[in-house]
């Protein structure tokens, strides 16, 4: 997305994800100023950033299907795959394992899964999720 990015964290201690967006944060707005020549000219970002808990199996899917066809929700590409900043995109890449960007899931993905990220998530899901991120 242009204006904003998801994740899709698993800390492995507290803490761990606070660091670890206050170092994505502040790297991030560091190289933006550098690049634009902006140093000390404001903020990068809004806010702070948002995280909720995943409550189970099905609301990390949920929540997955909906980070990954973000850009296909807001009419940026055809196919949710063809983003090429989306975690699927790259999951669908043939590449070394040691190149790797993406930690594995806690749980098997679908054997349908792309199909799946490519259809609208039902209103409820949609619901669920929004309301998870508020």
């Amino acid at each position: 997305m242009p204006n904003h990015y998801h994740l899709v964290l698993r800390p492995l201690a507290d803490g761990e994800m606070s660091r670890f967006m206050a170092w994505v944060g502040g790297t991030h707005t560091m190289r933006y100023h550098a690049h634009y020549h902006t140093g000390g000219m404001g903020h990068v970002y809004q806010q702070r950033y948002k995280s909720f808990p995943i409550q189970d199996d099905e609301h990390f899917l949920t929540v997955c299907r909906y980070v990954e066809r973000n850009a296909l929700r807001a009419g940026l590409v055809k196919h949710a795959e063809d983003w090429l900043w989306c975690s699927l995109w790259r999951w669908l890449q043939a590449r070394p394992p040691q190149l790797s960007l993406l930690s594995s899931w806690p749980i098997s993905r679908q054997s349908n899964w792309k199909a799946k990220v490519n259809q609208a998530l039902g209103d409820k899901e949609l619901e669920a999720v929004r309301r998870s991120a508020q």
